[in-house]
């Protein structure tokens, strides 16, 4: 199976896992893109805390750490790691849904393994409104 899903806690945040699986290579195709494997892996803050430091040198929590693993270009495989408790802080603060806020950045690493960037206000930008055009394609608002 091209996508799947690992809890290292909370294993109930994610619903219609079958339904995400099923959009999900659709973001590849619109950028023009072929997923050969994605992995999310869905973990505490301190989890992630551990990888910003080992692997980025960054010592501070993340709601998303997205790791490039392919060695063809533009067949993609990729690990993506979710710190669900940021997810659930961050909700909180934007006052939006857990659930809203939990697809919104399983997009945003989907579209950084697509070349997608966010850095600059600029490349922000653009990574915001494909988040939410992916969030309203996905749910229909």
């Amino acid at each position: 199976m091209p996508i799947q899903f690992f809890f290292l806690q909370d294993k109930s945040i994610l619903k219609n896992r079958a339904g995400l699986k099923a959009f999900l290579p659709k973001i590849f195709r619109q950028n023009k893109k072929q997923l050969s494997n994605l992995t999310y892996i869905f973990c505490s803050d301190d989890y992630l805390l551990s990888i910003n430091k080992a692997h980025l040198q960054h010592d501070f929590y993340t709601d998303i750490i997205t790791f490039d693993l392919s060695e063809i270009p533009r067949q993609i495989t990729g690990e993506i790691y979710i710190s669900t408790d940021r997810v659930r802080e961050n909700a909180a603060t934007l006052g939006v849904s857990i659930k809203e806020e939990l697809h919104r950045v399983i997009f945003h690493g989907a579209l950084h393994l697509c070349g997608y960037r966010d850095k600059s206000a600029r490349d922000e930008k653009g990574m915001r409104d494909a988040e939410n055009h992916l969030l309203n394609q996905y749910f229909q608002f």
